[in-house]
């Protein structure tokens, strides 16, 4: 049975047992208060008879019944009692509602009022049960007769019917509100529960918690305006791990920035870098009977990838640049060659000399500047790369470093690789493009300046830049000064944009930092 139907039923149960019982108890407490109020009218009725004189006067009449009973009908129908006994002590009537039994013996208890005192009783008489009251009249200090007054328990039972059944009709009513109110529960629970029962919704939970532990991916999932504050209704184990996101309950505040900013748009393979990690993001809207009810995250660490693809991009550079050397070399030796078959064999050896000394000068010149064998052949490469694209690549004749410490030769080469590489992108787009390299070390920090002739980037565009996979430029990923921040992070360095006195983009690498 699904779990509504359940919930319904039970409700159901326990509100008709509860409203039912209330209106038990309170059929109950009417009674009381019924009886109660009799016992206080009737010995009030009882009381004032026997304390007029005209009574006592009466009982010393020749004919008590004569005066007596008159008076007695007159006020047991103006106060709506079921009868009025005027007895002597010996318990002789004067008086009765039923005149026959006039003469008779009173039935029910007289000693306390003999002995003086005011008392009631429920007592079944000639009447029936009835509730009495029984008094004393005096003459002087001499008790010379009693006075009874009394109402029925019929006549109780009907004030107390007509109660009843204004208690019924609330009980009724109360049940009616209790049955819509359940049934409008029930359907608000059907639809939040989708109809399921209790043993599915268990099944559920523990396939979702097997999944979420099992799957490799980070997962978070949001509810539609969510959970309060932004909260996510569930985060698994790899999202917090891929995060670096606290134990406990997770906001979008916590997330990086740049993932924060995607708000509750539909994004696909979308690629951000965080201080230590490459990650590739997906976000989708989640739907129901129509509505949106919230959006899932997904999120796959790419970085390992992403290093691995600097690598070749680096080695697909090296062999560009090696393909257009060797295209280089075999135009200069055709040109060589027919120099010779037309017997110019001074000019082929000057022009053979001239080539091969200055492709050696710039060999030599960055081998003795730069101590870094790795970053040597990068910048080689990136010379010959800018090139072919039309862009003149010059290293600054300060270049010079021994070292490339504190960063090891990867995160050298992917520093200034990137940053070489965006530039070329920029110059490329205009004719006469260049592009200048500055590397320096000195005992308090390492320094990489990579100057172009484009026009830099203002702060709004350089912080989206390095927040996330962010490009100015149509078809790229714009990963660059991404991954460049965040290697400059990890070292506890700097990195800027200025433009003057050209466009050019600053990583100041601290010695005293280590990576943390």
């Amino acid at each position: 049975m699904p779990l509504a139907r359940q919930v319904f039923a039970l409700q159901m149960a326990v509100l008709v047992v509860v409203i039912l019982a209330g209106g038990v108890f309170a059929a109950l407490d009417a009674r009381h208060d019924h009886d109660a109020a009799t016992r206080e009218v009737v010995t009030d009725v009882a009381a004032t008879l026997a304390a007029a004189p005209s009574t006592a006067a009466a009982v010393h009449s020749a004919d008590p019944t004569a005066q007596l009973q008159p008076q007695t009908e007159a006020i047991r129908k103006q106060t709506g009692m079921d009868f009025i006994v005027v007895m002597a002590p010996d318990r002789t009537r004067f008086t009765h509602t039923d005149p026959t039994l006039i003469g008779k013996p009173f039935t029910g208890t007289i000693d306390p009022a003999l002995a003086g005192e005011t008392f009631t009783e429920t007592y079944t008489g000639t009447l029936g049960p009835s509730i009495r009251a029984v008094t004393p009249v005096y003459d002087g200090d001499e008790v010379i007769a009693l006075v009874s007054a009394g109402v029925t328990r019929t006549h109780i039972g009907a004030e107390v019917s007509r109660q009843l059944l204004t208690i019924l009709l609330i009980v009724g009513l109360g049940i009616a509100v209790a049955l819509v109110g359940s049934l409008l529960l029930s359907r608000r629970l059907q639809r939040q529960t989708h109809g399921l029962a209790p043993s599915e919704l268990r099944t559920l939970y523990e396939q979702q918690q097997a999944v979420m532990h099992s799957i490799r991916e980070g997962l978070l999932v949001f509810g539609r305006g969510g959970e309060p504050d932004g909260r996510a209704a569930l985060v698994n184990d790899e999202a917090r791990r891929l995060l670096d996101l606290p134990t406990g309950e997770v906001a979008r505040g916590d997330l990086p920035d740049s993932i924060q900013s995607l708000g509750d748009n539909d994004i696909r393979d979308e690629t951000h870098v965080t201080p230590s990690r490459v990650l590739v993001v997906n976000q989708e809207s989640v739907e129901w009977g129509g509505q949106t009810i919230g959006n899932v995250m997904t999120i796959r660490d790419r970085t390992e990838l992403q290093s691995v693809m600097g690598e070749l991009d680096s080695v697909r550079g090296f062999a560009d640049s090696l393909r257009a050397q060797a295209h280089e070399s075999a135009n200069r030796l055709h040109t060589v060659i027919t120099m010779v078959e037309l017997g110019r064999y001074d000019a082929a050896v000057d022009f053979a000399t001239a080539e091969l000394a200055l492709s050696q000068h710039l060999i030599d010149r960055l081998t003795s500047a730069v101590g870094e064998p790795a970053l040597a052949a990068l910048l080689l490469g990136k010379v010959s790369q800018a090139a072919e694209r039309g862009v003149e690549l010059t290293v600054a004749e300060e270049t010079a470093l021994d070292t490339a410490e504190p960063l090891n030769p990867q995160e050298s080469v992917s520093v200034v690789g990137n940053l070489i590489d965006n530039a070329i992108d920029v110059a490329a787009l205009a004719e006469d493009g260049w592009v200048e390299v500055t590397i320096t070390r000195d005992s308090s920090a390492l320094l990489v300046r990579v100057a172009d002739s484009g026009p830099g980037l203002d702060p709004a565009t350089f912080g989206a830049a390095r927040s996330r996979g962010f490009s100015t430029k149509s078809g790229h990923h714009g990963l660059g000064l991404a991954l460049v921040g965040q290697i400059v992070n990890r070292h506890r360095g700097t990195i800027e944009a200025v433009r003057e006195p050209s466009a050019a983009i600053v990583v100041t690498i601290p010695n005293s930092a280590g990576a943390p």
